[in-house]
């Protein structure tokens, strides 16, 4: 029944996205591996389209927050609002407080606004005034941003960065897909209501699934001897962090079930380091100077690890 569920979750997306599956599937792993998405690309090629499909298509509560210069961090976790009539506070939750959560353009904001999601992408709770709440769960961020050289745009801080699962780009469509997206467009159909496909119950039985997904011993040291190779590239002044492991690890384990396997392959680890680890390395001022980017490091430390061969 989960793999029917899964086949309609990718059709019901497709009637937004047209001709990227393999962002697709990333995203829908990043979901099944209880990670959050960071979608950077330029503005107009479906980022909120691409969040807002998949939100749609779950039976979740969700949220958009629009980021701007003067948004402030109460506007996202929410605050305590005084009631003359009663002479009391009433605790009012902000938009994060829900399962699915839609930041567009995180990097318009301040960095201090920007921090107000650390809390709950790391430790699922939100704290107003001193009073914690827990999220429910599924709990998901997808945060949109433009290019970092773009006008108006804050750098995300490594710390939040590390926190994003995936970072993904959609590029450009191609010519043919440019056309079925105008012959879509012309007669309604990429503008249609989408209905949820998924529960809550059901997802959050998925994640567990993925969870009992198995990764052979082998395995788990060529994962290990991956993000070690990150730390001693040349170019890399900071390499990826023990959550880099974990996070490899699940993503890994989500992919193997989106397979229909019950087990890791490499090919799962490798696919799944691309765009699990190039934005978590910090690279050294010689390696941006020379353009070397966090991707290419990636398939440097990749090509320098002997894959398993698993018995």
């Amino acid at each position: 029944m989960s793999r029917q569920k899964l086949q309609e979750l990718k059709i019901n997306i497709r009637r937004r996205i047209v001709g990227k599956d393999e962002i697709i599937d990333y995203l829908i792993a990043a979901l099944l591996a209880g990670g959050h998405v960071l979608l950077e690309d330029v503005p107009g090629v479906g980022k909120t389209t691409l969040a807002k499909a998949l939100a749609d298509s779950l039976d979740l509560s969700f949220a958009r927050i629009q980021f701007t210069p003067d948004t402030l961090p109460s506007d996202i976790t929410g605050m305590n609002l005084y009631r003359p009539a009663t002479g009391s506070f009433e605790l009012m939750p902000g938009p994060i407080v829900r399962q699915i959560v839609l930041a567009d353009e995180i990097n318009r904001t301040s960095p201090k606004t920007q921090a107000s999601l650390l809390e709950a992408m790391e430790e699922h709770t939100v704290t107003i005034d001193g009073t914690t709440i827990p999220l429910e769960e599924p709990f998901m961020v997808i945060a949109t941003e433009n290019p970092m050289d773009a006008i108006g745009t804050y750098p995300l801080p490594e710390a939040q960065l590390d926190r994003f699962m995936m970072k993904l780009s959609i590029g450009y469509p191609s010519g043919q897909d440019t056309l079925e997206m105008a012959d879509r467009f012309l007669d309604g159909s990429l503008a249609e209501p989408l209905r949820p496909v998924i529960t809550a119950a059901e997802l959050l039985e998925m994640k567990a699934a993925v969870c009992r997904t198995a990764v052979h011993d082998e395995l788990r040291r060529y994962i290990a001897e991956l993000i070690r190779q990150t730390r001693i590239q040349a170019e890399t002044r900071y390499g990826a962090s023990p959550r880099a492991v974990l996070v490899l690890i699940r993503a890994s384990q989500a992919r193997a079930y989106l397979e229909g396997r019950d087990f890791v392959i490499p090919e799962d680890v490798v696919s799944m380091a691309r765009v699990v680890l190039p934005h978590r390395l910090v690279l050294t001022a010689e390696a941006r100077m020379a353009r070397v980017t966090g991707a290419q490091v990636t398939d440097r430390a990749i090509a320098a690890v002997k894959v398993p061969g698993l018995s």
